[in-house]
């Protein structure tokens, strides 16, 4: 929207009235924004001194032009569908109320009277139109999840009424004669139009796996956001052939092989995003469950500073990425976010002047600079024999997606030995049973002392949503828990409280107290999930040090290793996520339901 001097005016008086900036620095803005070609609100996103959304309301004021905060607005599923969702999408609106026949739509520019017009009459309402940011809005049209099940059902009927139970009869007619007839009857057949709408939504959730599973009457599809399995829909079990065929041709899988695993991988394009699918397909007693891992590369990929490594933590992982030779290892369950950690690690140290080598199954996410190698046992690419290969490629940097054997165990081992650093991930339950673990493959201690950098085990927790996030009073079993982990740690008094935040890392703590705290909780709004927006990973890292490697020697318990890494400072992962519950970055809830208590 352009705006005129008048209304650039009235802005920067909001803007001293408001106490955003104090009149020198509204003058000083200005002028940057003058030499800079900006219009000043431009000027204040880009210096973060404003966000998006407080700016359309700083525009919509400066207009006189009514504004909506949609963050605070709940907007029943039978008003928000008044607008299709594809006219929604196209001209960036949403109804939040009818009120008095008239029906209220957020918008990006109420002035644009030809798409208020052309809303009206699509809708059958008059129109009250506001103003919003552009967050909010994109994030009630992709909330249109909840009319899945209607839009997935139309999708089902073709243009001339052919429906998945028909698709599902020529399926069997043709399926042991000839598999090929299969690929022209789904291609574009009903069904591929539901697949793509599930895709879609899933995509818009920002789900990381979509859950197809076959039921004795129907087909559940679930999707997996922010580590929490939801159901969306139910689909009639005369669609499951069809929709497990297309699924196979997209993947290039066998479309006539029920009996046995099969994993292949497809790409997706919606909405400008591109969308990598890693799809596993296996028989269950009802037919075969398909899990689509989705990953989108628009994302990025992370550093390590936005991971939530904090104080010791960061300063001991820092360290250790700096040193030319050894191991750096970490440890979790599957989906902890181990592989986003080891790519942070990659993205921080990559350079022209060192060869980065990786070796995964599957490649996760594809990175520029680096020379990424995938394991195909199919061929005899095995974890072990990939790794042979790339210690030929005269690499300075390996990483390996998984030690799951001896072999690859003792191949990393010689790497890191013979001056590579090596990163790779284990499966144990916290970084302290990682040197038991490879002492079980068969790895002799003075080796695993001699090569090991630092050992990390890690948790991914929801992160309360900071938009409708409240503080509320801890129960007195939560304030004994935080006492019982970290008052140890807690500052005793005012004065304290800015050296044990400097050590410690994290901002925003409380005093040490034996019947009050204040916790945060997202109370769910049109930005979020339940309260929740996001992941964090908790964490515990350790490095090797004399202490721990006479224990190797001995050959000690994960307990006695996890002891003396505490002596030495390390923070257990619960330690870790009741501090960031304590400075409100995610809930005493969330750190329980991933770590284990201590």
């Amino acid at each position: 929207m352009i705006l005129s001097a008048e209304i650039e005016h009235k802005i920067e008086q909001i803007i001293a009235q408001q106490g955003i900036l104090s009149p020198q620095q509204l003058e000083q803005s200005k002028v940057e924004a003058l030499q800079q070609g900006k219009s000043l609100i431009e000027l204040l996103i880009d210096q973060k001194v404003i966000k998006e959304d407080d700016a359309t309301k700083l525009i919509a004021m400066g207009s006189n032009l009514p504004f909506v905060d949609l963050a605070n607005v709940t907007i029943p599923n039978e008003v928000l569908t008044i607008i299709p969702r594809d006219v929604a999408e196209s001209f960036s609106s949403v109804a939040f109320g009818v009120v008095d026949g008239k029906l209220n739509v957020a918008t990006l520019d109420p002035q644009n009277l030809q798409a208020v017009d052309f809303l009206s009459r699509k809708t059958g309402y008059p129109i009250n139109a506001y103003m919003a940011p552009k967050s909010q809005i994109d994030k009630w049209i992709n909330s249109y999840t909840s009319g899945i099940s209607e839009e997935v059902g139309e999708a089902l009927v073709g243009e001339e009424g052919e429906d998945a139970l028909k698709i599902s009869e020529d399926l069997k007619n043709f399926e042991k004669s000839d598999p090929k007839k299969i690929e022209s009857i789904v291609q574009d057949a009903p069904i591929t139009r539901a697949l793509n709408t599930i895709f879609e939504y899933a995509i818009n959730s920002k789900a990381s796996d979509i859950h197809i599973e076959p039921r004795e009457r129907s087909v559940k599809i679930r999707f997996r956001v922010d580590g929490i399995l939801q159901e969306v829909m139910s689909l009639p079990k005369t669609t499951e052939p069809a929709l497990i065929s297309r699924i196979k041709i997209l993947s290039n899988l066998k479309i006539d092989e029920h009996r046995i695993p099969q994993d292949g991988q497809a790409q997706y394009r919606a909405n400008g995003k591109e969308v990598d699918l890693r799809i596993a397909i296996a028989p269950i007693s009802f037919g075969e469950q398909i899990v689509i891992r989705l990953l989108d590369k628009s994302e990025g990929i992370l550093n390590i500073d936005s991971l939530g490594f904090k104080g010791r933590s960061a300063k001991v992982l820092k360290k250790a990425i700096t040193k030319p030779y050894g191991m750096i290892l970490s440890t979790g369950p599957t989906g902890s976010g181990k592989s986003t950690t080891l790519y942070a690690i990659i993205q921080t140290i990559k350079s022209p002047k060192i060869n980065i080598v990786t070796l995964e199954d599957p490649v996760e996410y594809k990175m520029d600079g680096i020379n990424q190698m995938q394991v195909n046992n199919a061929v005899g690419l095995t974890f072990a024999n990939g790794l042979r290969s790339i210690l030929r490629q005269d690499p300075n940097v390996i990483m390996v997606g998984e030690i799951r054997d001896h072999e690859t165990a003792d191949l990393a081992v010689q790497s890191s030995l013979t001056g590579h650093l090596v990163l790779s991930t284990l499966h144990t339950n916290s970084a302290s049973g990682v040197l038991p673990r490879l002492l079980d493959m068969g790895i002799e201690p003075f080796l695993i002392a001699s090569t090991i950098n630092v050992v990390m085990g890690q948790r991914l927790v929801r992160k309360v949503c900071e938009k409708c996030r409240k503080p509320m009073q801890a129960t007195q079993a939560a304030v004994d828990m935080i006492n019982r982990v970290v008052g140890n740690y807690l500052p005793k008094d005012q004065s304290q409280l800015q050296m044990v935040e400097e050590n410690l890392g994290y901002k925003g703590l409380p005093i040490l107290s034996q019947n009050a705290y204040t916790l945060y909780k997202g109370e769910g709004c049109a930005d979020c999930d339940d309260g929740y927006k996001g992941r964090i990973g908790i964490y515990e890292i350790f490095e090797m040090n004399k202490d721990i490697e006479q224990l190797l020697l001995k050959e000690a318990t994960s307990s006695a290793i996890q002891d003396q890494a505490q002596k030495d400072g390390m923070l257990t992962m619960q330690q870790d996520g009741i501090l960031k519950a304590l400075t409100g970055t995610t809930t005493i809830e969330e750190v329980s339901r991933v770590s284990a208590d201590s």
